[in-house]
C-alpha cells in the first residue's frame, strides 16, 4: 500500500511511518513543524524515515498546500496532524487550533473525496468527552469538550463523518487516550515527569494526583491504526486505550520505582480544561478491528524512560563534544 501520514515528524506519526515501512509499505509523510515545540526534536524522530527508500517527506502546511497532488496514488491516509495542547488553547492562541485542526482536516477530506481511497483514519481524542463520572466512556456518550482543544477535535471529527455519510468516503475515527512512549512530546506529563525525576528536580503537578488517566503506550496506537486502515469498517468511531485506569500519583511513584529515585512533588491548582477522570470502553475496537492493548503500563513506561535517559546522555555527550571542539580554536584566537 502507498500511505500518507500527516504529522508525520510528531511523537506519533513517524511512529506509525516507521512501522508501515516495517511492514513494506510506501509511505508519504507530510508536516510544517509547527513550533509547539522545538524542530530539532521533530527532525530527530525523520532521521530513521529519511534513510529509507519507501518514504518521501514533503515540508508543507495543510492549510495551505495544494493538496490534490499530495494524495493522489494514495491508498490509506492517517491524519494525525494537529496543534496539540489542553492548556495553550484558551484565548486568541485558538485561531491556531482552527486553522490546523479544522479548517486542515476539511483541506484534507477535500482532497481525498476526489480520489479512490481505501480508508482514511483519523485521530480523534478522548478530550471530546470532558469532564464525567459515567465511566467507562463509550462512543455513544454525549460528547462535551471542556477545552477549545477538545471542541476542535470533536468538529473535525464530524468533518470526517460527515465526508463519509455525505461522499462515501471510507473514513474511522480513533479516540485515543493519553499516549505515551518514546518520542513523547516534551510538554507531554510523563515526559516531563521522567526528567523531572531524573534530574532530580521536583515534578509540578496540577491537582492532588488523584485525577485517574486510561493511559496507552504507543506502539498499540499504531496498531490501531494500521488495523482499521486493513479493516472492512467505515464511518465509524473507536476508543483506543491502554485497558487500565491509574492515578497520576501511582504513574508518578512507578516512574520513581524504575530511576531509582524519590520523586519531589510541587502541587499546584488544577488548570482550566484538565479532566479529572478517562476510562476508555473498547468494545467497539475488540469487535471491529480485533484491538487489545498489548503494553502495559509499567512496561510501557520503563520503555519510555530508558528512551529518555538514552536522549538525554545523547545531548550531553555532544554538548561535551562541542566544548572540546570550540576549545583549540578559543585558544588560537586567544593567541592572535
Amino acid at each position: 500500500m502507498k500511505a500518507l501520514v500527516t504529522g508525520a515528524a510528531g511523537f506519533i506519526g513517524s511512529t506509525l511511518s516507521e512501522a508501515l515501512i516495517d511492514a513494506g509499505h510506501r509511505v508519504v509523510g507530510i508536516d510544517c513543524f509547527l513550533d509547539y515545540y522545538p524542530r530539532e526534536l521533530k527532525e530527530r524522530n525523520l532521521e530513521a524515515l529519511r534513510r529509507s527508500d519507501g518514504f518521501r517527506f514533503i515540508e508543507a502546511s495543510l492549510v495551505t498546500a495544494d493538496l490534490d497532488p499530495v494524495v493522489d496514488g494514495v491508498d490509506w491516509v492517517f491524519h494525525q496532524a494537529a496543534q496539540a495542547g489542553v492548556r495553550s488553547s484558551w484565548g486568541d492562541e485558538f485561531r491556531i487550533y482552527s486553522d490546523s485542526n479544522i479548517y486542515a482536516t476539511q483541506r484534507l477530506l477535500e482532497a481525498c473525496r476526489k480520489q479512490p481511497i481505501r480508508k482514511l483514519v483519523y485521530a480523534s481524542s478522548s478530550s471530546i468527552y470532558g469532564d464525567t463520572d459515567d465511566l467507562p466512556m463509550r462512543e455513544t456518550s454525549v460528547p462535551k469538550p471542556v477545552s477549545p482543544y477538545g471542541v476542535s477535535k470533536l468538529a473535525a471529527e464530524h468533518l470526517v463523518w460527515l465526508y463519509y455519510k455525505s461522499f462515501g468516503l471510507p473514513t474511522v475515527a480513533l479516540r485515543y487516550f493519553t499516549v505515551y512512549g518514546p518520542r513523547q512530546r516534551p510538554d507531554m506529563a510523563f515526559n516531563r515527569f521522567i526528567r523531572a525525576v531524573y534530574e532530580d528536580r521536583p515534578i509540578v503537578l496540577y491537582g492532588d494526583g488523584e485525577q485517574s488517566r486510561d493511559f496507552t503506550f504507543v506502539d498499540d496506537i499504531v496498531r490501531a491504526n494500521i488495523s482499521a486502515a486493513e479493516s472492512s469498517l467505515a464511518g465509524e468511531v473507536l476508543n483506543i486505550g491502554g485497558g487500565s485506569r491509574t492515578t497520576v500519583n501511582q504513574v508518578i511513584a512507578t516512574i520513581g520505582e524504575i530511576l531509582g529515585k524519590e520523586p519531589k512533588v510541587d502541587r499546584r491548582e488544577v488548570q482550566r480544561g484538565d479532566v479529572r477522570h478517562t476510562a476508555a470502553d473498547m468494545s467497539r475496537a475488540r469487535e471491529g478491528i480485533g484491538f487489545r492493548p498489548q503494553v502495559s503500563l509499567a512496561e510501557g513506561l520503563r520503555r519510555q524512560a530508558a528512551w529518555q535517559v538514552a536522549e538525554s546522555e545523547h545531548a550531553a555527550g555532544a554538548a561535551t563534544r562541542g566544548a572540546a571542539a570550540s576549545a583549540p580554536a578559543q585558544r588560537a584566537g586567544a593567541k592572535e
